[in-house]
């Protein structure tokens, strides 16, 4: 397995600091997430049910006729490479890595491309994976190259993947609304702008085929009753989604201002995390986790994640534990 950010009980015992002590920044998960209600008792007592209204909240939000509800955006990374006979992938690097590592898995021949030349890649692989923004650079690629890209790769039998899971923020740059299109693969999540990262739910946007054999290799009840549930509130929550997205832009701002005001050197972000490259990513973080906050460090490019502070008082914690990188 890779490593991930969010493992903040390992950290409490490495560090010896209770986990209760800890601000964690290490996921690029919204700290003020949607509120959850109280759920109905009888949601633990039935069978997860794919006429809960589910889809019908997805395709609303989304802007698509078809969306299929996944056990997070993650299960579908993993299922994607079995759907197709050994082909060559060009994939985002940095990146989200489990793309890489899944495409590689499955006996697929994996080449990883910088963000300045990715979409080259549509001329001559068979399948090109983008995030889109990416994670960890927040590079943000336009609808137009990512569509003419996927114009290459479609006329060839190609797909474009596009791993939009940190997109809800900035809904007019996602191709959501493009979808279904032939060869056209857009991956949706719940976890970071909801903040529903423990409920575990996704959406894979594309054609029909290409949907009901993902389903088929999910097999029944891949998603929990009261996620389900949560999740579809949530897509259909517009009053809260709209201030979300108004909260959150100056917040990153803050941030991006508090790194730079340590010394850091932010080279990119979103509106849920910030993008540090520094050669001493692994003293940084170490210095950090030793003052109770858990960042997430990248080897290649040797850099940092900052997710956001939930408040001014985690903001002005943060800023003080910078002080102390020197």
């Amino acid at each position: 397995m890779l490593e991930h950010g969010g493992r903040l009980l390992a950290a409490a015992r490495l560090y010896g600091i209770p986990e209760e002590d800890w601000l964690d920044l290490s996921t690029g998960i919204n700290p003020n997430g949607w509120p959850v209600p109280s759920f109905p008792g009888d949601l633990w007592l039935r069978l997860p049910q794919d006429e809960d209204g589910l889809e019908e909240a997805a395709k609303g939000y989304y802007g698509t006729s078809q969306a299929l509800p996944v056990a997070g955006s993650q299960s579908s990374i993993h299922l994607l490479p079995r759907l197709r006979e050994r082909s060559r992938v060009a994939i985002l690097d940095p990146g989200y890595s489990e793309h890489a590592h899944a495409w590689r898995k499955h006996g697929h021949e994996v080449v990883s491309v910088p963000e300045s030349g990715i979409l080259d890649l549509a001329e001559s692989a068979q399948v090109v994976v983008v995030i889109n923004p990416n994670n960890p650079t927040g590079k943000l690629f336009s609808r137009q190259e990512l569509l003419a890209a996927h114009g290459k790769l479609a006329g060839r039998g190609g797909w474009l993947i596009v791993d939009e899971a940190f997109m809800d923020a900035t809904p007019d740059c996602s191709l959501s609304r493009d979808c279904p299109l032939e060869g056209l693969i857009v991956l949706r999540s719940v976890g970071k702008f909801f903040g529903l990262a423990g409920a575990r739910v996704g959406f894979v946007l594309a054609e029909e085929n290409i949907l009901d054999a993902l389903k088929e290799e999910m097999g029944p009840w891949a998603i929990a009753a009261p996620s389900r549930h949560a999740a579809r509130l949530a897509l259909k929550d517009r009053s809260w989604q709209e201030n979300a997205r108004l909260a959150l832009q100056p917040r990153s701002r803050s941030l991006a201002q508090v790194l730079e005001s340590g010394g850091l050197q932010v080279c990119g972000g979103t509106p849920l995390f910030q993008w540090v490259l520094c050669a001493e990513a692994p003293r940084l973080f170490d210095v950090l986790a030793r003052q109770g906050i858990l960042v997430r460090r990248f080897d290649c490019p040797s850099g940092l994640r900052f997710g956001l502070p939930r408040d001014d008082e985690d903001l002005d914690r943060l800023a003080g534990a910078l002080e102390n990188l020197a």
